[in-house]
């Protein structure tokens, strides 16, 4: 019967059925033994989870953000720090990426928030296409490192692990891997000798900005001080930043009206019932990787093959990076969390670390071929041939693999802040 229901399940996908419905097919077919309510209870106890909850303010956060103005005004602030430097224009686009993840959490609605201000002031400055379309594709991925990630809050859910260590545990490998990105674009300005346009540091220009992006940089306070002063949770943050773009965007900058406001609100709910039902549909599947014995028998066979902590990470980076390829970061936490923390535990590897190695790995997986959803958000957007858009983001893959390196056998870039929150 598993052996059919796996066939059944492979069989939907490659017909182009949701990734749910293959779960749901599969557990249906190997729980059938069981009464039907259990497996309802199941779908709806596993989107019973606090953490959860925090996915939709995100979500709408975001797409208000994206649809007002206040995305725009955030990347202005930014491209005013960095004026004739090398790279100037590259490392523009990372800061802001970093920036706008820090509010936003969500990969696709960085790269609509940078992509329509960045990718054209990339082609001024006479940065190649491929470079420009690898840059911003790459650097939407940043989103799912730095906090707050949704990806964290599931994987927080799954694990389960405190979504607040995670997210401060995703502070110092989203620099990193920031730091690295800039680096290849400064070495990419000097070597093809490419100089920006934009005039040099002014500070009366960074001083319009800041006036400007001022309630938009209060967001991260919002968030992470409500976070870690204990005043809020991060659900609760997620609402509070939620009403928060929404008083600015109307109230004070009044650039979004009430029709922008009920289609931010459609998109939002859209996209945070895909997210549930692939949860929900997940969980059931989970349960027939219990009754079936295989987390239970995979860390056996790992004891008993002695495999290191070093191999054991190396394995669960490789397995992963195959899986980014073809499975979303949704679908895939929910699959192979339940799967990873017994191997880690049974390692002795930090839960807070694992976690961080699996958002990277999927972050990679976001623009990696053939179906990284990045991919196909920036041909859209840029309506560029997808063959260009791939070849742009290879040398940024590899740049990211270089900082999973050192995340993965490098434990305190994500244990050290934690380590100051208890």
């Amino acid at each position: 019967m598993l052996i059919l229901g796996l066939a059944l399940s492979v069989l939907l996908l490659v017909f182009g059925y949701p990734i749910w419905m293959a779960f749901l097919v599969f557990s249906l077919l190997l729980l059938s033994g069981l009464p039907p309510e259990v497996l309802a209870i199941r779908l709806f106890n596993s989107l019973d989870v606090d953490a959860l909850l925090a996915v939709p303010g995100y979500v709408f956060a975001a797409e208000i953000m994206v649809r007002s103005g206040m995305a725009q005004r955030l990347i202005d602030w930014v491209a005013n720090f960095f004026g004739r430097v090398p790279g100037g224009m590259p490392i523009t686009t990372i800061a802001g990426a970093e920036a706008f993840g820090a509010i936003s959490g969500s990969s696709t609605a960085t790269i609509a928030a940078l992509g329509k201000v960045m990718y054209p002031a990339l082609r001024q400055d006479r940065y190649g296409d491929d470079f420009s379309l690898g840059l911003v594709t790459s650097m939407g991925a940043i989103a799912l490192i730095i906090p707050p990630s949704i990806t964290m809050i599931l994987y927080g859910a799954l694990a389960p692990a405190s979504v607040g260590k995670l997210f401060l545990a995703g502070i110092i490998p989203g620099i990193l891997i920031g730091l690295v990105v800039a680096a290849y674009a400064v070495w990419y300005a000097l070597k093809h000798d490419v100089r920006s346009h934009a005039r040099g540091l002014s500070w009366s220009a960074i001083g319009r900005s800041t006036k400007a992006a001022a309630w938009t940089l209060g967001a991260p306070l919002i968030i992470f001080g409500g976070i870690y002063t204990g005043f809020s949770t991060p659900t609760e943050a997620s609402v509070v930043l939620s009403v928060y773009a929404v008083v600015i965007a109307m109230l004070v900058h009044r650039d979004l009206d009430l029709s922008g406001l009920w289609q931010a609100t459609l998109e939002s709910a859209l996209l945070t019932a895909k997210i549930f039902i692939i949860v929900a549909a997940a969980s059931a599947f989970s349960v027939v990787l219990v009754l079936e014995n295989i987390p239970q028998a995979l860390v056996d066979i790992v004891l008993t093959l002695e495999l290191s902590p070093v191999t054991i990470l190396l394995t669960v980076n490789l397995v992963l990076l195959v899986v980014g390829m073809f499975m979303d970061p949704n679908s895939a936490l929910v699959v192979f969390v339940p799967l990873l923390v017994p191997l880690a535990t049974a390692a002795g590897i930090d839960v807070i670390h694992l976690g961080i190695i699996v958002t990277v790995n999927l972050a990679i997986g976001m623009f990696t071929p053939p179906f990284g959803i990045n991919l196909f958000v920036s041909s859209s957007i840029f309506n560029a041939p997808m063959t260009r858009v791939i070849w742009g983001c290879v040398p940024f893959i590899f740049l990211y693999l270089g900082a999973l390196g050192a995340i993965t056998y490098i434990p305190q870039l994500s244990l050290w802040l934690p380590s100051f929150w208890q």
